[in-house]
């Protein structure tokens, strides 16, 4: 999504082509490739991954905006390289707007959709190969960077390789957020992780182990499961890798 759209609906437009360059490289778009963009606001980075001889699906909900990308792509829609949904994404499903042909997501989405529109397309029925989004540099650092662990940062690295791409500094959006954003690429997306055990136990003990955040991994696991796993007595939930968690999902299968 370029942070597009008005500031009521919590969006600013991207306005620097490197950006968009840059996210186009991240989401790993070439000729061909199928693209869900996700509130393309005026089109700045829609206008890059077409230039690149993708094929895009982009769902925009500002009519106003839509009215404009109907006019500046014209001519892609009518070549069917460009495809316009009027909406909001949260009313459609990846998997009706994608159907099962690989496909990737380019976004510069609104920071308060930012974890839901992760688990989204994460957890979808058919998911996306590579997901490339515009993201409050915060989040990107908590996912990505950070040596402290959160159910957010596990619930992206259960899926994918989470990546921190790029800063993009405020004044890349016009209006200008309050902070800086950065790139945040996922890849390697699929659901291997899953083969001992199943998506629902695993995020049932990820939230169980993170329920009250000053008490230990073991004495949350015990309060909410009746057992602590075999977890340490002193270990606290920030501080275990994914790998750990896995463990503990397939001991408590």
């Amino acid at each position: 999504m370029t942070r597009a759209r008005t500031p009521r609906l919590g969006q600013h437009l991207l306005t620097n082509p490197r950006v968009s360059a840059r996210l186009a490289d991240a989401a790993r778009v070439t000729s061909g490739t199928r693209v869900l963009e996700v509130g393309p606001g005026k089109g700045a980075l829609t206008a890059e991954l077409l230039a690149r001889g993708a094929r895009v699906l982009a769902v925009e909900k500002d009519p106003a905006f839509a009215a404009i990308l109907r006019e500046q792509f014209a001519d892609a829609l009518a070549s069917g390289a460009l495809t316009l949904i009027d909406g909001d994404i949260r009313d459609h499903t990846p998997d009706a707007l994608m159907g099962h042909a690989p496909y990737v997501v380019a976004a510069n989405i609104p920071y308060y959709i930012t974890g839901e529109l992760i688990r989204t397309f994460l957890t979808a029925a058919h998911q996306p190969t590579t997901i490339a989004l515009l993201v409050q540099k915060e989040v990107a650092e908590r996912i990505a960077r950070s040596k402290k662990e959160s159910i957010l940062s596990l619930s992206v690295k259960v899926y994918g390789q989470p990546r921190y791409i790029t800063t993009v500094s405020r004044g890349n959006f016009s209006p200008p957020p309050t902070v800086d954003s950065a790139i945040l690429a996922i890849t390697d997306i699929s659901r291997k992780n899953f083969a001992s055990a199943s998506e629902e136990r695993f995020f049932e003990i990820v939230k169980a182990g993170f329920a009250q955040k000053r008490k230990t991994l073991a004495g949350n696991l015990t309060r909410a499961l009746g057992t602590s796993l075999g977890v340490p007595p002193n270990i606290r939930a920030e501080d275990v890798p994914l790998a750990t968690w896995r463990m503990l999902a397939e001991r408590a299968h």
